[in-house]
């Protein structure tokens, strides 16, 4: 142990073992650097879904779309995700990484993979969409960069394991794991599911692209693929509960009222959570109805009971911690003294209330049988993704960053007023941009076509004009969350470079 550099934060009192830190640290660069590409591509395709707008060309469109959903869906969640799995498995137990080389290979890897799936897509080889679905064919390049980047991040998983079972035997930890490494470990049970779907879908599909084999059958692949696509939506809502955990404690010392029945929570999504997955496949003939039925009406519903332990019992340890401090007049004194100037706090506050309002009701909803076939091939279902990936894990990440910055980076935030105000700007841009898609999609808008009024198309169709009124506030949504993204880009980078060096 002593031939590793160890350092005591002075702003948490945790041990910060300095080659863990820096795998941490360039996982959150290349996450915040995704998150850049993504979130511009992300704006350039909602200015085109704008009708008023309508910007870019056909082509362009569908291939920046692709781009958005790799860069903003898979790879900075990951990056930021493998960030989380060595600082919940190494700083937050007060130990190291272990095999850090392992560790390296595996970020080697998903940069390398994100690289070259963004190469071949702007190179117009690749104009897949994120689905990429069979018989659409890309480069096999493609593919290949795809699969790199998962097999990347499965290491990445593994090692969380690895690292917890030395930490145990050196007694980092006693009975259990502390909570948000427990609920980081789900994360990694189901991260291994996840992407072990993403390498049975993909080896095939990238062998179809270098007509190696002849042919891969589309409803095998929808139904292995959504094993990826959407289970990698439980990794994030695993790991951005565990945030809100973390940020409650860390910023104002909460501890939940019963952690058994938090602990308890995230075994059910471990047990149950990736069930949701078949949501996609409900208006496919592949699938019986009876199997159907049982599964948006009955087993998906104990995933949902564990969202709604965690939605009460993170908001509680935020009060009984804030009462303790002497917030006590009347029902609410806590909530009005609680750090609403605080980045991490608000964000993790704003990220619980959206995620549960836009993204887990809807998507309860979105995800029973009769309104899948009513909504699944929508905008309303984007503008569900949007509640529960942007709305809700990209803004919790976004606050724990600004704890990172101080914690790992030891660096003091710059721009602190803008910093104070960036997770209102976002979340707010992104609560308009939800409502507004999901608002276009009860009027039957398409989910992905590139332009809604069919112009030069055989026959004429009209939507309702409330859709013009719906659109044009998903358009200020995208710029204000646009905004919010720029500035917390700006902070994060600039903090790292001319952050004061917290000693």
């Amino acid at each position: 142990m002593a031939d590793f550099k160890y350092r005591t934060c002075t702003l948490s009192g945790m041990k910060i073992e300095q080659g863990s830190a820096n795998l941490i640290k360039w996982n959150v660069i290349a996450a915040l650097a995704t998150l850049a590409v993504g979130g511009l591509m992300a704006f350039l395709v909602a200015l085109t879904r704008w009708p008023s707008i309508h910007f870019l060309s056909l082509t362009n469109y569908y291939r920046f779309l692709t781009l958005h959903g790799v860069d903003a869906l898979l790879a900075w969640i990951i990056f930021f995700e493998m960030a989380l799995v060595y600082f919940a498995s190494s700083v937050l137990l007060g130990t190291r990484v272990r095999a850090a080389w392992i560790s390296w290979i595996s970020f080697a890897l998903m940069l390398i993979g994100g690289a070259l799936i963004n190469t071949i897509v702007l190179m117009g080889r690749a104009d897949v969409l994120f689905t990429s679905y069979v018989p659409l064919k890309g480069d096999p390049l493609y593919y290949l960069g795809i699969i790199l980047f998962a097999v990347g991040a499965l290491i990445g998983f593994i090692m969380f394991f690895v690292n917890i079972y030395y930490a145990k035997k050196e007694g980092a930890y006693k009975r259990t794991l502390p909570l948000g490494a427990f609920g980081i470990a789900a994360a990694s049970i189901i991260g291994v599911f996840t992407l072990l779907h993403g390498a049975g879908i993909f080896i095939p599909t990238f062998l179809w692209s270098a007509d190696i084999i002849s042919y891969v059958d589309p409803s095998a692949y929808r139904l292995v693929f959504w094993g990826l696509g959407h289970a990698s939506q439980q990794i994030n809502v695993c790991a951005m509960v565990a945030v809100w955990y973390m940020t409650s404690a860390f910023v104002v010392g909460g501890k939940p009222v019963n952690e058994k029945l938090s602990r308890t929570a995230f075994i059910l999504y471990i047990l149950f959570i990736n069930l949701a997955s078949e949501h996609h496949l409900l208006v496919d003939p592949v699938l019986s109805t009876w199997h159907k039925i049982v599964n948006t009406s009955y087993m998906m519903h104990l995933a949902v009971l564990a969202s709604m332990i965690h939605a009460f019992a993170i908001p509680a340890s935020m009060e009984v911690a804030l009462r303790k401090q002497g917030h006590t007049r009347g029902l609410f004194e806590w909530l009005k003294r609680a750090p609403w100037g605080n980045p991490a706090f608000s964000a993790a506050a704003i990220s619980i209330l959206l995620f549960g309002f836009l993204g887990g009701i809807t998507g309860v909803i979105f995800g029973t049988e009769q309104f899948s076939i009513i909504r699944h091939n929508t905008f309303a279902i984007t503008g569900h993704f949007h509640g529960t990936v942007v709305a809700g894990t990209t803004v919790a990440f976004m606050g724990f960053t600004y704890l990172i910055l101080k914690y790992i980076f030891a660096r003091e935030l710059i721009w602190k007023g803008f910093a104070s105000i960036q997770p209102y700007l976002y979340g707010a841009g992104v609560a308009m941009l939800s409502i507004g898609m999901m608002s276009a999609g009860t009027f039957g808008v398409p989910r992905r076509h590139y332009d809604i009024s069919f112009s030069g198309a055989l026959f004429n169709h009209t939507f309702d004009p409330m859709v013009d009124i719906f659109l044009g506030m998903m358009g200020i949504g995208a710029i204000l969350s646009v905004t919010g993204g720029i500035l917390f880009i700006a902070i994060g980078f600039g903090s790292m470079i001319w952050g004061k060096k917290i000693e």
